[in-house]
């Protein structure tokens, strides 16, 4: 039990341990989906190529899409992608990392569903049973057999039960044939991922470390303030749905010690600290105005000293007082007129 916690705890570490998680359920998820998929092939002439292609290849298309779907961090790159431009630029190196991190940890689950399918055989068996080459493993000389009565038997060949064409060619031969040429094109397709995994993990530091360490950085960054955001939005609403219920009862009271029902009435002790938190946005007009401002002009990526504030804006903005005072710590923050 303590294993399974502490790999719980690695994944929710930071957001591409979590994906990588995600990924690797969807991996395993995708081995026992086939396991306990009923292949059933058509065994008609017409419809084998469509079934084994189909089964091959649209699940791992669903299961690419699923990987997008899954990843938190889709929204967050249509967000930056649309955005406007406001008082932040958009790089787009960060968003195309940020599209190939995806798009990788995405083609995990879908080339674990094709190398499975290819190993086992039973689609390519199915798509190309029709192809099998007669002249070479049966009797294409049989008499009492026209090319398109021949194209009907090779299509029953995935159809033991059903097959009857054992003088045309035995069933073992084909389907040993076609499963011998799937497990070999298997094969090669789990070489070529992981030969293209090694080249990209290993030769990409070589030409571009320095501008993939830029984009990497402000991808995290952008991953944390997005997050930040929200649970300062999520505590600021707490904050003010509390102190719209506090004046509410004590509307409710007063009204109550008015028609001289006399009640029992005590201060409430976080009401200054929930009043504190709201940082002078008390409407929902304000709250509005702010959130469109932080869609439309992000604050620039520089952090000063705050400015003092003068009447209804910030004056001094980027000025330092010129008389000298006490050392002090300085703090990292955004403004942005709303």
């Amino acid at each position: 039990m303590d294993k399974f916690r502490m790999i719980f705890q690695f994944f929710q570490s930071n957001q591409e341990s979590f994906m990588n998680g995600i990924c690797g359920i969807m991996a395993l998820a995708s081995t026992q989906m086939y396991s306990a998929f009923d292949f059933n092939c058509p065994c008609l002439p017409h419809y084998n190529l469509a079934y084994g292609l189909g089964i091959l290849l649209v699940p791992p298309f669903i299961l690419f899409l699923l990987g997008f779907v899954l990843n938190n961090n889709i929204s967050m790159l249509a967000e930056e992608w649309r955005r406007p431009q406001g008082q932040r630029g958009k790089d787009p190196a960060v968003l195309r990392y940020m599209f190939c991190s995806m798009a990788q940890r995405a083609m995990i689950a879908p080339a674990v569903w094709v190398s499975v399918t290819l190993l086992d055989g039973k689609c390519i068996t199915c798509a190309f049973c029709t192809s099998v080459p007669v002249e070479t493993l049966g009797n294409a000389s049989h008499p009492h057999l026209s090319q398109g009565e021949i194209q009907r038997v090779l299509a029953r060949i995935p159809c033991k039960e059903i097959y009857n064409g054992q003088q045309l060619i035995a069933n073992e031969v084909a389907v040993r044939y076609l499963r011998c040429i799937s497990q070999a094109l298997g094969w090669c397709f789990v070489l070529l991922m992981t030969t293209l995994a090694f080249l990209v993990r290993s030769l990409r530091p070589c030409f571009s470390q320095a501008a993939f360490l830029k984009s990497r950085y402000w991808s995290h960054y952008i991953d944390i303030e997005r997050k930040l955001f929200d649970e300062t939005c999520a505590e600021h609403a707490r904050s003010f749905a509390k102190v719209c219920i506090q004046q509410f009862f004590e509307g409710m009271s007063t009204d109550l010690v008015a028609a001289r029902c006399h009640l029992p009435r005590k201060a409430p002790a976080d009401a200054g600290e929930a009043a504190e938190k709201l940082l002078g946005i008390t409407d929902q007009g304000t709250m509005n105005m702010a959130l469109k401002s932080w869609h439309r002009c992000k604050p620039p990526l520089h952090l000063h000293p705050p400015a003092l504030p003068a009447g209804n804006g910030w004056a001094g903005e980027g000025q330092l007082p010129t008389h000298p005072s006490a050392p002090r710590k300085e703090t990292a923050a955004y403004y942005s007129w709303v």
